[in-house]
């Protein structure tokens, strides 16, 4: 049946295709949620739409209003494609070095992009936001590492599509962690309907989650974008108490991945999506071999976004190649 018009794009946000991956084993599934199908193209869509239309709710913002927000990417562009549809005027500060495809989006969407110096890092970036909201009226900094907003539009939009989709069976649920809102959100509708759901927080080898768990972790530099973190402390969504193990994967696992999925199963996915994957098809292997008990044989995992916009930096070369 085809769809009626809609008045909006931001009415697209969400309702994404949630597609069978091939090579999990046979007794165990696993689903992908694909959203890069979001008009902005990622994930982030969803937490742009949800936290600026909640602020404008709740009169932490008011039309006409700016919002600000520190950024390397996908997030400033969901927040631009919100925006621009509910009057907002929106700022990014990016740090130098970050994304050139995504800062020509944002300025593409009407925002205003500023950049700070790549030395300074994202600290320096969240500095400067907060500067310029303090210099401006009507002017929040969404902030998406520490908003619970975030979180709260997985819960409230992600997960019930998931469940719906696969009429509540779903055994275990591996995501990647940024600012772990998807993940956090997902967790706890999972667990609401079933405690014994597993939870997989994914992080690239060298990022820090693990630690939370009690692990021992070495930091080290990855290419995989999107996920991880050098410094749990900021990340102040992650609630370690609902996820069960932080299943690291390498960048060599996540980018064989993600070209194996481009070849096989026709995904054009990035980095994070190749090791939510990686992730996602053995936690599928550990319960079909009767390794971990959960409520149902099914995973559920999340690619956020395209790679479409990593091409510049060789995402379909060699590994070596990879600039990641």
């Amino acid at each position: 049946m085809t769809a009626p018009p809609v008045d909006s794009v931001l009415e697209t946000v969400g309702r994404t295709p949630l597609v069978s991956v091939h090579a999990a084993p046979d007794p165990v599934p696993v689903y992908a949620k694909l959203e890069s199908f979001n008009p902005g193209a990622s994930v982030k869509d969803r937490i742009g739409r949800y936290m600026l239309e909640r602020m404008l709710e709740r009169g932490a913002l008011s039309p006409g209003g700016t919002v600000i927000e520190p950024t390397a990417g996908n997030t400033g562009i969901g927040i631009a494609v919100a925006a621009g549809q509910l009057d907002l005027e929106a700022v990014f500060v990016v740090p130098e070095r970050f994304s050139v495809e995504k800062q020509q989006l944002m300025a593409a969407l009407g925002a205003e992009v500023i950049n700070t110096p790549t030395s300074e890092g994202m600290g320096g970036a969240i500095e400067r936001a907060h500067e310029l909201a303090d210099e401006l009226d009507n002017a929040v900094v969404p902030q998406q590492f520490a908003n619970p907003l975030n979180t709260e539009a997985h819960y409230e939009t992600t997960a019930p599509e998931v469940y719906g989709a696969l009429d509540g069976e779903v055994g275990a649920v591996v995501a990647g962690c940024g600012t772990a809102g998807t993940l956090m959100g997902l967790a706890r509708y999972a667990r609401e309907r079933h405690p014994e759901t597993y939870i997989g927080a994914v992080e690239p080898e060298g990022s820090l989650y693990a630690t939370t768990k009690g692990e021992d972790g070495e930091e080290g530099e990855y290419k995989t974008e999107g996920i991880g973190t050098h410094d749990p402390a900021t990340n102040e969504l992650f609630e370690p108490e609902l996820v069960d193990e932080v299943l690291q994967v390498s960048d060599r696992d996540s980018h064989a991945e993600l070209k194996r999925l481009a070849r096989e199963e026709g995904h054009l996915v990035a980095s994070s999506a190749g090791a939510a994957s990686v992730a996602a098809l053995r936690t599928a292997e550990r319960i079909a071999s009767g390794e971990l008990d959960v409520p149902h044989d099914s995973v559920v995992t999340v690619f956020p976004d395209s790679s479409e916009r990593y091409l510049s930096k060789g995402i379909y070369r060699s590994f070596e190649e990879w600039d990641g």
